[in-house]
């Protein structure tokens, strides 16, 4: 697995309750999610020059555990399948001190030719790379 994002639990994210809001799972997620997309070849460049993207058409979270303010937060990034038009992957975050799982998102993403908004082939180096993190 690919290490997508490392971080602290904020404070300010976390709700009435005393822990992390959902909204900052998410966020943490998305971080991880451009980390990724960097890493197979979908940088910032590649978005602006290339005017490709990504959109996700599925998302599924599993809550397993409560994040506090002080803990500290580590996502890794597994592949599960690609297709010539997109990626299913599966982000596991950790409490980085324990090592224990406290949530999981499994999103698949289409790529996309932004002028047109519809699914297109993913370039084929991005294939590649993304083809050869599968578990």
């Amino acid at each position: 697995m690919l290490t997508t994002y490392v971080g602290t639990v904020y404070p300010w994210q976390c709700d009435q309750v005393g822990h992390m809001n959902v909204t900052f799972y998410m966020a943490k997620f998305d971080e991880a999610t451009w980390r990724f997309f960097a890493h197979i070849g979908m940088d910032g460049s590649y978005f602006r020059e290339k005017r490709g993207g990504m959109g996700a058409v599925e998302q599924h979270l599993t809550y397993r555990r409560e994040l506090h303010p002080g803990d500290c937060v580590e996502i890794a990034t597994e592949v599960l399948e690609v297709k010539p038009k997109s990626i299913t992957f599966r982000h596991n975050m950790a409490e980085a001190l324990s090592g224990d799982e406290v949530a999981r998102c499994t999103i698949t993403a289409v790529h996309i030719e932004t002028s047109e908004r519809r699914g297109s082939p993913l370039p084929e180096d991005v294939f590649k790379r993304a083809q050869a993190l599968v578990s």
